[in-house]
């Protein structure tokens, strides 16, 4: 599981039938302090994030769970909208 911002959206007018009704959105993972780390992933939005918002995602087969009973071929889902961070100072 890692920490992302949302940073842009998908509009696909052609996609499998198991995404309808579906939001994929373009996001930037960032490390602790808040800064990007690595490249841009997409990723099925489970809870309604939005541009700007920092989320909490997970990958592989673990990124299908939110959308059970239905199989969704997702590798990566956005599971949480992250209010705050705190990182201890050692």
């Amino acid at each position: 599981m890692f920490l992302a911002r949302v940073v842009g959206n998908v509009v696909a007018t052609m996609k499998d039938p198991a995404f309808t009704g579906k939001k994929i959105l373009v996001i930037q993972p960032i490390n602790k302090s808040g800064d990007a780390e690595g490249a841009k992933i997409l990723a099925l939005d489970s809870v309604g994030a939005g541009a700007g918002e920092t989320v909490y995602c997970c990958r592989g087969r673990e990124a299908s769970f939110p959308w059970l009973p239905d199989e969704v071929p997702t590798e990566t889902s956005i599971i949480a909208i992250v209010d705050q961070i705190n990182v201890e100072k050692l």
